[in-house]
């Protein structure tokens, strides 16, 4: 079976180096990275290719969630290339909290791209080393992760006007 790609595109009224920081930088990832409505708990980063973003969050309901990302490919400005996961508080990989079958890591592409002033991103993510009903599973979630990444971008740009 083919890994199905999940792909999300969205612009935003910013320079390409103040979205990259979005990403980047520790301080910045906090303030919107994540389901809207959870909180943050904590985080550590380590941004380079080898480095991991290990971070919690806790749901409006109380319940806590760690993830992950394992770094890749860093190219600045123009692409980042990370498994995500989700983990526990010490950071080791578990399944989803909210279903079995979601594949244990997602290897996520992001392309960054700068245009009259503004930057657009296309993220692309697709199950990494996963069974074919983990791929299966991942493909009819389309329609939730569309939802939720607009509701995370969504907050990406809450953020990024609020520094302008």
């Amino acid at each position: 079976m083919t890994d199905p790609v999940f792909e999300i595109a969205r612009s935003f009224d910013a320079p390409l180096t103040l979205v990259w920081e979005m990403y980047a930088k520790e301080e910045h990832l906090r303030h919107w990275w994540g389901p809207k409505g959870f909180t943050w708990i904590a985080s550590k980063l380590d941004f380079r290719p080898g480095g991991a973003f290990h971070y919690g969050m806790r749901a409006p309901t109380g319940q806590e969630m760690w993830g992950r990302f394992d770094y890749r490919a860093i190219e600045p400005l123009r692409r980042l290339e990370f498994t995500s996961a989700f983990c526990d508080p010490a950071g080791e990989v578990i399944r989803a909290p909210f279903a079995a079958k979601f594949p244990l890591r997602v290897l996520n592409d992001i392309r960054f791209s700068e245009a009259d002033g503004g930057t657009t991103l296309l993220m692309t993510g697709r199950p990494f080393e996963a069974p074919d009903d983990d791929k299966e599973f991942f493909r009819a979630m389309f329609a939730s992760m569309q939802q939720g990444f607009a509701g995370t971008l969504g907050q990406l740009e809450d953020y990024l006007r609020s520094l302008a």
